[in-house]
């Protein structure tokens, strides 16, 4: 009885290719909540959906390219952890997210200087050849690259942060702690991006997965001090809105 349970799962007489169909049943049964605590083996599918391990294979690879599984040499495959959300229409860190949820966060500091630049300059509404700290990191969450962070800050302002470890601290909490400044507020705009080779290669972004460029604009009693474009991985960020009648938006927890 067992066996027939198993061999079910796929129909030999349908169009549909094999690894499509396992696929489709991993899929459906992940969203009923299976494999919470163990995936199973290459070899423990193959005897589950009676195929070939190459149909098994295949299956997987798709769901890796998805975002829906992870997998590591000498490691197995686990499920991809769920995405750091965050509500529209807040200030918020990502460094306190992460560490919210359990993780650890750490950078990894790619440039910390004074310079020009008129771009920069122009969001951040000084004069083209204003002096400004200019930081870049990757930012990890446990063991996997989540964002790639570029943030110009007023130099007139920001100067002490040249002398902070970023490695493993959050910018605004060196802006306080530094510089006695606290965002009162700012924009953001978050659209849709396609990484080329090196962005995808620094974030290990799966294939078959986009990314999310955010621009942001923090303020300082309506006065720009930060301008941040931020490249995030899409299969570990999201964002959301609480909505109510007539489309009014509701005010979330960390609003």
């Amino acid at each position: 009885m067992a066996r027939r349970d198993r061999a079910r799962a796929v129909d030999r007489t349908s169009p549909l290719p094999l690894w499509a169909q396992v696929q489709g049943d991993l899929r459906k049964r992940l969203g009923k909540g299976a494999f919470a605590e163990h995936f199973p083996t290459e070899l423990e599918l193959v005897e589950q959906y009676a195929v070939s391990r190459h149909t098994v294979r295949e299956a997987l690879r798709r769901l890796r390219d998805s975002g829906v599984l992870d997998s590591a040499r000498g490691r197995g495959t686990w499920l991809a952890p769920r995405p750091i959300e965050q509500p529209l229409g807040s200030l918020y860190s990502l460094f306190r997210e992460v560490e919210a949820r359990g993780m650890r966060q750490r950078s990894d500091v790619l440039a910390l200087r004074a310079e020009s630049n008129p771009e920069a300059a122009r969001h951040l509404e000084l004069a083209a050849d204003a002096r400004l700290v200019y930081l870049e990191r990757v930012r990890w969450a446990d063991d996997e690259p989540l964002a790639h962070d570029r943030i110009w800050l007023p130099a007139h302002l920001a100067a002490p942060v040249l002398d902070a470890d970023f490695t493993s601290s959050g910018l605004y909490d060196q802006l306080a702690d530094r510089c006695g400044v606290r965002l009162t507020g700012g924009r953001e705009r978050i659209s849709a991006l396609v990484p080329d080779k090196a962005t995808r290669s620094l974030l290990t972004v799966p294939r078959a997965v986009a990314c999310l460029l955010i621009e942001r604009t923090g303020c300082l009693n309506r006065r720009p001090v930060e301008w941040r474009l931020a490249t995030v991985r899409g299969d570990r960020f999201a964002v959301h809105a609480d909505w109510g009648p007539h489309g009014s938006t509701l005010r979330g927890a960390g609003q």
